[in-house]
């Protein structure tokens, strides 16, 4: 059996840590907060949504998200960012103190539908009477 040990490089800080970083996790990404949905209408929406490329959707202990996988335009082979100088605002004020180098986000998630499929089937038994 194998076992993770989670050491960190030597000298490393939050000032320093996107240069360890070889996947470059944050940039190939975005959420956007959406309304908690409470409905069969809200969960048909979400349907409709999650029909598309690259869309997820998730439920963290901050609300409900969607997911957008699609990595940003500027970043460069090897994980720079190609505008660093004049990258946009939520860019800078990104905090990379706990990120996805130091755990993958998705331990964090309550719920995670990757599928129409999965959606759905979460749809059917939280609505006992879905489809009709």
């Amino acid at each position: 059996m194998s076992r993770k040990f989670d050491i960190k490089p030597v000298g490393m800080t939050a000032e320093t840590k996107c240069g360890f970083c070889t996947n470059t996790k944050c940039c190939t990404y975005i959420t956007q907060a959406i309304s908690t949905p409470r409905s069969k209408h809200d969960f048909d929406h979400l349907l409709w949504q999650i029909s598309h490329e690259n869309i997820q959707i998730y439920k963290d202990d901050e609300g409900w998200f969607l997911l957008v996988n699609n990595r940003c335009q500027h970043l460069m082979p090897g994980g720079r960012c190609g505008i660093y100088e004049t990258r946009p605002q939520v860019c800078r004020e990104h905090t990379n103190d706990y990120c996805e180098y130091d755990a993958p986000a998705e331990e964090g998630f309550e719920l995670y539908f990757d599928s129409y499929q999965k959606l759905l089937t979460y749809c059917k038994k939280r609505y006992k009477r879905w489809g009709s």
